[in-house]
């Protein structure tokens, strides 16, 4: 069975892949595509801090209220991230 650090990896693995696919999608003036792409990477990287305090992420992409339900298992410079927004 896959543990939480190994999932969480894994997420921030395909959000490398994202960023690069981004890069490569600026350098091409396909700035839609880019724009898709970092949204994703964002995504994927909150999905992976879930995973690391021992959330199941949600199925569907705004991962916002999760964080929020959760806030106190993250450290405080997260948490104050959190609600930056």
């Amino acid at each position: 069975m896959i543990d939480a650090i190994e999932m969480a990896r894994a997420y921030i693995e395909e959000a490398r892949r994202r960023v690069r696919t981004a890069e490569q999608a600026l350098n091409e003036d396909a700035y839609a595509y880019c724009i898709r792409q970092c949204q994703e990477t964002v995504e994927l990287a909150l999905k992976a801090a879930l995973r690391l305090v021992g959330i199941e992420p949600p199925k569907w992409h705004d991962v916002g209220p999760v964080l929020r339900e959760f806030s106190d298992r993250f450290p405080p410079w997260f948490r104050e991230l959190i609600y930056r927004s």
